[in-house]
């Protein structure tokens, strides 16, 4: 195809995505010729775009190789295909307008807006999201969800290297900072020219709703605050994340726990997780029922999951944030040496907090806390309550907000690993890790292992790893001794 009709095609798309005319097609095709490196347009026709806007984007970025404008490295190419797919998107103003108008229909309706919009400029990676291995896995908990994640690209040495040239900017502060919306990029930061965010109020604060480029599950989400400051989790938490269900109530949202071992990737700035997505532990059934005696309108109970999970389910919002607030502020204080369990450690150091999640549940407001401990020892110096050394061949990371309810995000590494552990089950040559090979061996001497049932086999194993993973995670675990401790715990309240 002629790179005059990509250019025509590509601004045709740009004109349907609904902010521009027809009356700023000249404009438009002289912006995006001026980007690439053109000198002009040969005559082309208008007619109805069959490709997607992302793919004539791909065409025109090797056309600005080609020309010069940019090299190879994959950070010149991301930042000038984002420049290109901002011409797809309009302004925050009325991005923003917009979303109002479709929420005052309904609150879907006005995600369903935004986050089209977030997928059509390729703010959110579809087609690389899709590289992704998931399968269900059948465990003594449920249904648990295994993703590979490989949608994040690998950088290339040359990557690296002109990244390590790079002038350090600090600016934006970080990846969560509301300066990155429509900010161009640079070698070592990715671009976010088309990067745009709706504005919230929460409890008199400004917040901000964007999507995650890089999705885990549907409509992944992420509400963020304007100001930059550490993950904190208190009273204001539970007020924003069950505030957050009322705006959105088809929407869950979460926080990461606010201390390292226990917390998130980004502890640097106050944020929250949510999306259209029923998770494992959503389903996961009330074990036995908490009389909270000074909450009577909130009906509580422990939950069977492999973490120490209390649910909290109420219609009035400020009971169930007093709740939870007390819960926190006991655990925070509360100690049981006999399983490993210490608020703080000798010079006050706190390790105790919780990872909360919201959700409606029909006409109630749910609330779960998810008892966290960050304590280590000379036994398990990575932490008490992580993946212990044995199943650290399939999860060494923290376990955050997305592995508590259900979803295991595993490293790359695994897509090759678990080929090379299928042949060694098949008894074929193989290079499989010796880090894999006791467990390898275990499966191979429980199960009768073929050439059509193998991967199955080997996904549900996976699957029966990560429970355990999330039993390590767990304070009280999920034997006698660990459900007494429960037990102590619950009669403090």
């Amino acid at each position: 195809m002629l790179i005059s009709q990509v250019v025509r095609d590509f601004v045709s798309a740009a004109i349907h995505s609904g902010g521009w005319m027809d009356m700023d097609r000249i404009y438009l095709e002289n912006q995006v010729i001026g980007l690439i490196g053109e000198d002009g347009l040969a005559s082309a026709e208008v007619r109805p775009v069959e490709a997607d806007a992302a793919e004539l984007a791909q065409l025109l970025v090797e056309q600005g190789v080609k020309n010069q404008v940019i090299s190879e490295l994959p950070a010149e190419k991301d930042i000038l295909e984002s420049q290109l797919m901002d011409l797809l998107t309009p302004p925050p103003s009325v991005v923003n307008a917009y979303f109002a108008q479709y929420y005052a229909k309904s609150p879907k309706e006005a995600t369903d807006y935004f986050f089209h919009l977030s997928q059509t400029n390729n703010y959110i990676k579809t087609k690389d999201i899709a590289k992704n291995i998931v399968f269900p896995a059948e465990t003594d908990y449920g249904t648990l969800e295994i993703t590979i994640n490989l949608s994040k690209p690998e950088k290339d040495p040359k990557q690296i290297a002109a990244e390590r040239e790079a002038v350090q900017v600090d600016y934006p502060k970080c990846l969560l900072c509301m300066e990155n919306e429509g900010y161009k990029g640079r070698l070592n930061y990715p671009a976010r020219t088309n990067h745009r965010i709706i504005r919230m109020n929460l409890e008199g604060e400004s917040w901000g709703l964007q999507y995650s480029p890089y999705a885990y599950y549907n409509e992944h989400c992420i509400v963020l605050s304007e100001e930059h400051r550490p993950m904190k989790i208190n009273r204001d938490t539970f007020q924003r994340l069950l505030k957050i269900t009322e705006v959105l109530p088809h929407y869950f949202v979460g926080s990461n726990a606010d201390l390292p071992i226990v917390g998130g990737s980004i502890l640097s700035h106050d944020h929250y997780q949510g999306g259209r997505h029923t998770f494992p532990m959503a389903v996961a059934e009330i074990e036995r029922p908490i009389d909270l005696k000074l909450f009577p309108t909130v009906t509580a109970g422990i939950v069977k999951w492999p973490m120490s999970v209390i649910r909290l389910q109420g219609q009035q919002l400020k009971d169930l944030v007093a709740a939870a607030e007390y819960i926190f502020e006991s655990w925070k204080q509360y100690s049981d040496e006999t399983v490993n369990v210490v608020a703080f450690s000798a010079d006050g150091t706190p390790h105790h907090t919780i990872t909360p999640i919201a959700r409606r549940n029909g006409e109630l407001f749910e609330l779960d806390l998810v008892l966290r401990d960050n304590n280590v020892s000379e036994e398990f110096p990575e932490g008490i309550f992580h993946p212990h050394p044995d199943v650290q061949h399939i999860k060494k990371e923290n376990i955050g907000l997305i592995e508590v309810m259900g979803l295991a995000v595993l490293p790359p590494r695994l897509k090759e690993e678990m080929q090379e552990v299928e042949q060694f089950l098949l008894g074929n040559s193989h290079q499989m890790k010796n880090y894999h090979q006791a467990w390898a061996e275990e499966i191979k001497s429980a199960q009768t292992i073929t050439a059509e049932n193998v991967q199955t086999i080997l996904q549900q194993e996976v699957g029966k790893v990560f429970a355990r993973v999330l039993e390590d995670a767990g304070v009280f675990k999920r034997d006698e001794a660990g459900q007494a401790a429960f037990d102590r715990f619950i009669a403090t309240l």
